[in-house]
């Protein structure tokens, strides 16, 4: 299934339905994620209008020359568990990663209508071969975990969490016990 970023209606999606993405996201590792909820306790704005976007749990290497970013595969999303609800509740629509999400980030997705998608682990070289441009729009003193825009084509995802309370670590080894 083919989605363009950001996402009209998240509800049509389901654990387990793979999809290419295309459009705008934002990068924001764990350092990244702390300064937000310096930014948000101090009342300031945040880098990026959250509200609707999506934010892909990466940090890119440097980009060879003649190529718009180095590898650039998912990293753990639970690294950010603690601060991603405070993003969806401001408006965060999806989430890239790779691995398990805790209780408490599956039910702010729930509640304000967010969905998360699992990258495939070990495919670094690859997927950045999907992204077409990378600006860095944040905290570049973070290096590889400085905020960029990237715009993406045919980014190959799972949808891990969806917002009918599916989540594929569960849903997908179910289906196959006997």
């Amino acid at each position: 299934m083919n989605l363009t970023l950001p996402l009209d209606d998240p509800a049509s999606l389901h654990a387990g339905d793979s999809v290419l993405l295309s459009g705008t996201v934002y990068t924001a590792r764990d350092a990244a994620h702390a300064r937000f909820a310096e930014s948000i306790s101090a009342g300031e704005e945040l880098p990026f209008d959250v509200d609707g976007a999506t934010i892909y749990f990466v940090g890119p290497t440097p980009a060879r020359p003649g190529h718009v970013i180095g590898s650039a595969g998912p990293t753990t999303a639970s690294r950010c568990d603690a601060y991603s609800p405070m993003l969806v509740e401001r408006g965060l629509r999806a989430m890239i990663g790779k691995g398990r999400r805790n209780a408490e980030v599956k039910e702010s997705m729930l509640a304000h209508g967010c969905v998360y998608f699992g990258a495939i682990e070990g495919t670094a070289a690859l997927l950045s071969q999907c992204i077409t441009s990378a600006e860095v729009v944040a905290y570049e003193d973070l290096g590889a975990e400085a905020v960029r825009r990237l715009t993406i084509a045919d980014f190959p995802a799972l949808v891990v969490n969806d917002l009918h309370g599916g989540d594929l670590y569960d849903d997908g080894p179910a289906r196959y016990r006997r």
